[in-house]
């Protein structure tokens, strides 16, 4: 896509990009140029495709140029658009947090059947605030706190929840550092559990634009559920529920200890691929 080359159409950079980014090993190539394109000139698909014929000017091809450049470097789609979807909502994201995950809504859905009447909700480590927004639009009676380390995600959480029109009561901290004497119906969370080791074996887009704090789940993977599961208890309502998401294959590891924690009606779900991917219990 140079300067000095003539009449750069939609169709002729679409179908330029679409190989461009293949070739740099990027799935749905043809998909991801559209939504580039779409970015870069203020259109939505259907624009995109009713103007395939339209020229570009310089200013148009440069800002279709950056945008490009930056997913051929694999920088994830969601942070160069700036958002993602997350049952059915959208939220603003960047690299100060993870990307919204589908299989994380799984942790939504177990949530509101486990405890559709919860009135006081926690979210341990809330990110860009996916899974609090989502409970407090699903639970418009329940109070909903959020709990996150980085200052910049919280910033994040702060302005998705006011997108939504939902209110969130966020904190700076670590787990219940700010919940000493509270107590809640239900905990979620979506600690980080990628084994230290793997982390270098993920891909490009999660191993170096995604936040290594949001990932790194210790030695096993396993360290943030030792540090929740066991505290939990003191934290929840008589018949309070505890569920998380987890990583492949760390099932029975995570149900060991919610059944250690004293947890009773202790469960899992598996993700739209067949994947466990949520443990919980309920607090006796």
């Amino acid at each position: 896509m140079t300067n000095h080359e003539e009449r750069w159409t939609i169709r002729r950079v679409l179908d330029w990009t679409k190989g461009y980014l293949a070739e740099k090993g990027i799935e749905n190539a043809r998909l991801e140029t559209e939504w580039l394109l779409c970015a870069a000139l203020g259109l939505d698909r259907v624009g995109l495709y009713v103007n395939f014929d339209k020229p570009l000017n310089q200013d148009e091809l440069a800002e279709c140029r950056g945008l490009v450049a930056r997913r051929a470097r694999h920088e994830p789609l969601q942070y160069i658009l700036g958002s993602q979807e997350f049952r059915g909502l959208d939220f603003q994201v960047t690299p100060a947090v993870l990307i919204p995950r589908h299989d994380t809504e799984v942790v939504v859905e177990e949530a509101l059947r486990r405890a559709p009447g919860a009135r006081a909700v926690l979210d341990i480590g809330v990110g860009s605030g996916c899974i609090a927004v989502a409970l407090a639009k699903q639970l418009p009676e329940a109070r909903v706190w959020g709990v996150e380390q980085s200052p910049d995600a919280l910033e994040l959480a702060q302005r998705n929840a006011g997108k939504h029109g939902v209110e969130v009561t966020l904190f700076e901290g670590s787990l219940f550092e700010p919940f000493t004497d509270q107590r809640f119906d239900l905990i979620v969370s979506n600690p980080p559990y990628i084994p230290t080791a793997d982390l270098e074996t993920l891909q490009p887009e999660v191993r170096d634009f995604e936040p290594r704090q949001a990932l790194d789940g210790g030695a096993d993977g396993l360290q943030f559920y030792r540090l929740i599961i066991p505290a939990a208890p003191e934290h929840l309502n008589p018949g309070g529920w505890l569920v998380v998401e987890m990583g492949i294959g760390q099932a029975e590891a995570v149900l060991g200890l919610f059944e250690q924690a004293g947890f009773c009606e202790c469960f899992t779900a598996k993700d739209p691929n067949g994947i466990e991917r949520v443990a919980g219990g309920r607090h006796a």
